[in-house]
C-alpha cells in the first residue's frame, strides 16, 4: 500500500510536456521512481495526464500541496493522491470494429 500512498495523479497536463518533463517538474519535492504520461493507443498523443511514483509518502504529499493548481505551459494542473482501481467499478463496453457488427450493403 506504501507505493500507491507515494504515487500521485498529474492531470490537466499540457499535451507538450513527456515523461523527462513531467519527471523533471516534480523532482524539486523529492526522489521519484517513475513517471508515466498515459499515451491513447490509437493516436499515440498523451491524454493530458499521468502519474509520479515518489520514493516515499511525505515527499508526495508535499507534491501535492505545491503543485496542485499551479499553472503550467497556460494550464492548471490537477493534483492529487493516486487512488487503486476498484475492480467493482463498471466498465465501459467496448467497441469491436470487425466487419459483424456492420450490416452488409446489398447493391
Amino acid at each position: 500500500m506504501e507505493e500507491i500512498e507515494s504515487k500521485v495523479y498529474v492531470g490537466n497536463l499540457p499535451f507538450s510536456v513527456g515523461q523527462n518533463e513531467l519527471k523533471e517538474l516534480f523532482s524539486e519535492f523529492g526522489e521519484i521512481t517513475e513517471a508515466t504520461i498515459i499515451i491513447d493507443k490509437f493516436s499515440n498523443r498523451s491524454k493530458g495526464f499521468g502519474f509520479v511514483t515518489f520514493a516515499n509518502k511525505e515527499d508526495a504529499e508535499k507534491a501535492v500541496e505545491s503543485m496542485n493548481d499551479k499553472e503550467v505551459q497556460g494550464r492548471q494542473l490537477k493534483v492529487s493522491i493516486a487512488k487503486p482501481i476498484d475492480p467493482d467499478r463498471p466498465r465501459p463496453q467496448r467497441r469491436s470494429f470487425g466487419n459483424n457488427n456492420f450490416r452488409q450493403r446489398r447493391f
